[in-house]
């Protein structure tokens, strides 16, 4: 059998030791249980599919958005989940709300999943913005990547020991893999409609 021991999640540093291999390398590591965090990102919506930037607004799922969720709900109905979270924009909630349905459970919401704030951007056809000097009031990297790291502090202090599953969006969910990796944003495969991934904190 085999242990699992943690550094420091933001080093993402894991090492597995067998039953013969005792391991005495710093006072930091210890045989931990650990939260298991299913990350997903919402399905698509009006405005994904109209390439237009949503950023912090409410958004809507369409009908693939919605079939999509209905197929994660599928795959996650035999899986034991302790709390569903979503951000508190619309398109997160409903799709949070189909993947906890066939559980039962309500969906706990929070600021800190939502979107990063596109400022001015938001609203805007996408293509059109390719060569465009970006506006001051866009939400700066480091600001979006300290929201990530009070959400994993959240996730890991309100739910220790358990399973979670959390439904965010495109941006902030590479924000979070960025701070559990210690990988810098460009290194983070985005996050497809729908898509699960999962991180032990």
């Amino acid at each position: 059998m085999s242990h699992i021991v943690r550094l420091n999640y933001r080093l993402n540093r894991f090492l597995f030791c067998n039953d013969a291999v005792m391991c005495y390398l710093c006072t930091d590591l210890n045989f931990i249980d650990m939260t298991k965090l299913y990350l997903v990102r919402h399905g698509e919506t009006v405005d994904n599919a109209n390439h237009i930037m949503q950023g912090q607004t409410p958004g809507e799922l369409n009908d693939k958005g919605r079939e999509q969720a209905r197929e994660v709900a599928v795959k996650m109905a035999g899986v034991h989940i302790d709390a569903f979270v979503a951000s508190d924009l619309w398109r997160a909630v409903e799709t949070c709300s189909i993947i906890a349905e066939p559980h039962g459970a309500d969906v706990i919401t929070t600021k800190l999943l939502r979107e990063r704030d596109w400022g001015s951007f938001t609203g805007r056809y996408i293509p059109d913005l390719k060569d465009v000097a970006w506006p001051d009031d866009i939400e700066p990297i480091e600001d979006l990547k300290a929201r990530a790291r009070q959400f994993i502090d959240f996730i890991r202090e309100k739910f220790p020991d358990k399973t979670v599953l959390a439904v965010g969006h495109g941006i902030v969910n590479k924000a979070i893999q960025s701070v559990y990796y210690n990988k810098e944003m460009k290194d983070i495969a985005p996050m497809h409609n729908a898509e699960v991934r999962e991180l032990m904190l």
